[in-house]
């Protein structure tokens, strides 16, 4: 549970840093880029949670 928190933190911090320099460089072209880089990363970090609770996550012995 704590990585998909860690996920979702690392997400709105970039949302935020990416919201500020939108907002200090109000150019079109800038916000499409930064509109699609938000849609991808959004939607690789619910790709990754939703994979996250499919597979189980117990560690394997190296040696055998």
């Amino acid at each position: 549970m704590s990585d998909k928190l860690m996920a979702l933190f690392a997400y709105v911090v970039m949302t935020g840093f990416l919201v500020i320099l939108i907002w200090k460089v109000p150019r079109l072209d800038l916000g499409l880029i930064i509109l699609a880089t938000l849609v991808l990363a959004g939607v690789d970090m619910l790709q990754v949670m939703r994979s996250h609770d499919k597979t189980d996550h117990t560690e394997h012995d190296q040696n055998g």
